[in-house]
């Protein structure tokens, strides 16, 4: 009896001890460090294997998340998504085709050469009909900043999404403009051309070339720039589908119309075939490495389509808060798939929690191979090592930096963490500096 008493008292001082160790560490890089002084801070540190925490400092208080909330869609994404993402079910009629999109947000996108659904689509000789009945959500999300319309990182939702929404734009010697698709999906060419001469200033726009949106038309304003070659994406307004569609006519040399009622009627006692475009795998892995916001909200928005048979944002987060995260320690606030809205709330623990439940249902290999790791994607700012030393997801907004994942302690076991800082006015390389040299110290 003594031997056991004398082991848990052992157990019990060496948990004290690493309580102290990280409580030190924590306390010079972030808790007294002046430039941190504005800051709220919230970090949990936890050994999934014996359940137990290491470190928590305000880990039960909501935080904004940012991108750490593509944590949240990546596990359903991963949960709910065939090994191949479904682009769309057809169902062939006798006299039209009913395409009932999915959301795919790969479909003709120009990273991803193999089009399935536009092969497809191109070899059919019946007329084709979209039912866009299944869309019930936004173009964009709630809680988005109104003022980023016209940036590439807050494109626009539908649910058919063609050329990722976006269109790119070519500055290449002397030809200045040139989108990657017809012209006459856009209405209007508004072009300034800066009448500069002198060694080429980046810092100033007026050297840079540059394509702006008008805020509620397809009107684009280009800018000439110095460089030999640019390119810039701007989101286009989708209209619902219209927009998409024009698109679509120009590349696939036919119409495809909007489906009424009654042809969607008769179309459900039809066959369906489910059109498949590339492995879930490599769109997700794309999503975490550069957080795409686009992916990560079409790809939640997908979940809701196979799970629910609409694309609806609100159900299927509370469909996956009440199935799947009904015992988180907090309560949460998710609100979209990127975490582009500042009404997302979380709490270090519950991420955490959803980190371990992601590490219990799936394997380990295709979690680090999704997720990027230390010297990879959105952590390439952090040092490379041999082996991997961290995986884990970055989130970024203006006075918000978090990083939650897992992290390889000094024994070789993989601990899970959540770092969410808040309301900082520090530079974000110093943040991921003491996020670095906490997670070392581990």
């Amino acid at each position: 009896m003594k031997r056991l008493i004398a082991g848990f008292g052992l157990l019990f001082l060496s948990s004290c001890s690493t309580q102290y160790r990280i409580g030190k560490t924590v306390n010079s890089l972030f808790l007294k460090d002046a430039v941190m002084q504005a800051a709220h801070i919230g970090i949990a540190v936890q050994d999934p294997d014996a359940q137990k925490y290491l470190y928590r400092y305000q880990s039960a208080k909501r935080f904004t998340p940012a991108s750490n909330t593509k944590i949240l869609s990546c596990y359903a994404a991963m949960k709910y998504l065939p090994a191949k993402l479904p682009a769309a079910i057809i169902t062939e009629l006798d006299t039209a085709v009913l395409l009932t999109p999915t959301g795919d947000p790969s479909f003709l996108h120009p990273e991803f050469a193999e089009q399935p659904l536009f092969d497809t689509l191109r070899s059919m000789t019946k007329p084709v009909y979209l039912n866009t009945s299944v869309w019930k959500s936004g173009a964009l999300g709630s809680g988005w900043s109104w003022d980023d319309f016209s940036e590439a990182y807050m494109t626009e939702r539908s649910c058919l999404p063609v050329y990722g929404n976006v269109i790119q734009w070519f500055q290449e010697k002397s030809v200045k403009e040139n989108p990657t698709f017809p012209g006459d999906t856009v209405d209007i060419f508004i072009y300034s051309i800066p009448e500069v001469d002198g060694p080429v200033d980046f810092s100033k726009p007026g050297d840079r070339f540059d394509v702006s949106r008008n805020q509620h038309t397809n009107a684009f304003t280009l800018k000439e720039g110095k460089e030999s070659m640019a390119s810039s994406k701007v989101p286009f307004i989708t209209d619902g589908m219209e927009t998409g569609l024009k698109v679509l006519k120009d590349t696939l040399h036919k119409t495809i119309g909007i489906a009424d009622q009654s042809l969607i009627k008769a179309a459900s006692g039809g066959t369906a075939d489910t059109v498949f475009s590339r492995l879930t795998d490599s769109v997700l892995q794309k999503m975490m490495h550069r957080s795409d916001n686009f992916y990560a909200d079409m790809l939640l928005l997908m979940v809701s389509q196979q799970k629910l048979k609409s694309m609806d944002e609100d159900a299927i987060i509370n469909n996956i808060i009440k199935q799947d995260f009904n015992l988180l320690p907090q309560s949460v606030n998710w609100v979209d798939g990127s975490g582009l809205s500042r009404y997302n709330q979380l709490t270090p623990e519950s991420l955490v929690y959803i980190l371990n439940k992601l590490k219990d249902e799936q394997p380990w290999d295709r979690i680090k191979q999704i997720f990027p790791s230390d010297g990879v994607g959105t952590l390439s700012f952090y040092k490379k090592r041999t082996d991997d030393f961290i995986i884990a997801k970055t989130g970024t907004l203006s006075g918000v930096i978090c990083l939650s994942g897992y992290v390889k302690s000094k024994k070789g076991k993989w601990l899970t963490f959540s770092i969410m800082v808040n309301n900082h006015n520090t530079p974000n390389a110093v943040i991921r500096k003491k996020m670095e040299a906490l997670l070392e110290s581990l």
